[in-house]
């Protein structure tokens, strides 16, 4: 019999999360939606403690991902190993049903540490370890299609030179460093896109501006240019060899981890977002009842119902993306559909509260409108909802980029 109960030391974990989120990012959600770009102090504390934990082998409270499973604080799901992926998505969630905005400020706790967990070498992960890394991978010239990179990086004696223009890079002003994908030779497709760990201080790194969103505004999203910006060879993260048959894989493993993560934070806010619409609807006399049909109940008891089933669905193929990552199963189609139907759960249930909870739903009064915002990236970044769609079509017919674009 399948067991899909979270184990003690998880949730011990994500509970430590919750109280994160809900004495810390709740009380200045709002504080921070309205100063955006003004860097959330609050968060200070936060590193401290984040890096304590990480010390002492406790779980992480923010969102970087486990690239490899702690078989140190292995413990049973399914009957496997949950590891760094399960307790990473669980915190992301947790910390999200706080504050979208401010999980992702988090020191230490980038989606750029996500990746060098994923491809790092052993001497790499203890160099990088301990650092906050953010990710740059879109240019002005693509989105989704992360083959189409052009800035490049050229080997100069024992230096990688960076050259090119990366925009929405979220923490790109406050992370200590940047995990950067180039091309080292564009001759070669995408097998010769590289990731490169790019320290905050390097030579010809800058901060061209910073933008205005709809939401997540208590996170910094930055446009980086690099002018002949020299880091050492050995930045490179993974192999440097060009392997033509393999592609871009290790690279693009980094998306194994984190699409479930940012399913993990549309989750969370999807959650916010349901429990003050029952609270809201409870206070307007409208019963919930799970043993009565939908279609004889109160329309937006029905519709609740509806959402809190697409909610479950979204959990759970989030739950088993992660899950896969910690056992070492592949799980490229896993990730996305839980990226795909998390997003997409995350913008119709934050907006469709919004919109059963009336006029004060529409205001600043409640959260609920932020949380419609913050929603919207959700669905965007890391792979827009066409792009996941593309990819798990081509998972489940077995066909290569080539053959379905």
């Amino acid at each position: 019999m399948i067991n899909l109960e979270l184990p003690k030391k998880l949730r011990a974990s994500a509970n430590q999360a919750h109280q994160v989120a809900a004495q810390i990012f709740r009380p200045i959600s709002r504080k921070y939606d309205l100063a955006e770009h003004e860097y959330p102090v609050e968060l200070d504390t936060m590193a401290a403690m984040v890096e304590g934990l990480n010390d002492s082998g406790t779980q992480k409270i923010g969102g970087a991902a486990g690239g490899r499973s702690d078989d140190g604080h292995a413990t049973e799901l399914l009957g496997n190993t949950n590891g760094g992926n399960m307790s990473a998505l669980l915190n992301a969630l947790e910390t999200s049903w706080g504050d979208v905005g401010l999980m992702l400020s988090i020191p230490y706790q980038g989606l750029g540490n996500a990746a060098i967990a994923a491809v790092a070498t052993d001497d790499q992960l203890a160099r990088f370890g301990k650092v906050w890394a953010s990710m740059a991978i879109t240019e002005p010239s693509f989105g989704s299609d992360s083959a189409a990179v052009t800035t490049t990086a050229v080997l100069d004696g024992d230096e990688w030179v960076l050259n090119g223009e990366k925009i929405f890079v979220t923490a790109g002003e406050r992370s200590t460093h940047i995990v950067v994908w180039a091309t080292v030779d564009k001759s070669l497709g995408r097998a010769a896109i590289k990731s490169f760990v790019v320290p905050r201080d390097a030579p010809g790194l800058s901060v061209a501006r910073l933008e205005h969103k709809l939401g997540i505004k208590a996170s910094d999203t930055a446009v980086l240019l690099l002018q002949d910006c020299r880091i050492p060879a050995d930045n490179i993260l993974g192999s440097p060899e060009v392997n033509v048959e393999k592609g871009f894989a290790g690279v693009m493993q980094t998306f194994d981890n984190t699409r479930p993560l940012v399913a993990a934070m549309a989750i969370g806010v999807a959650r916010a977002a349901l429990e003050e619409l029952r609270s809201i609807l409870a206070d307007a006399g409208v019963e919930i009842d799970y043993d009565a049909p939908a279609n004889n109940q109160h329309a937006a008891a029905a519709e609740f119902l509806r959402m809190e089933a697409d909610y479950e669905a979204a959990y759970l193929l989030a739950l088993r993306a992660a899950w896969m990552a910690d056992n070492k199963k592949p799980n490229s189609l896993e990730a996305s559909m839980s990226k795909a139907k998390a997003g997409r759960t995350g913008t119709d249930i934050t907006l469709k509260a919004v919109e059963l909870a009336g006029a004060i739903g529409y205001s600043e009064r409640l959260l609920l409108e932020k949380w419609g915002r913050d929603s919207k990236i959700l669905d965007i970044f890391e792979g827009t909802q066409q792009i996941q769609q593309l990819i798990v079509a081509r998972r489940v017919l077995g066909l290569t980029s080539t053959q379905l674009k």
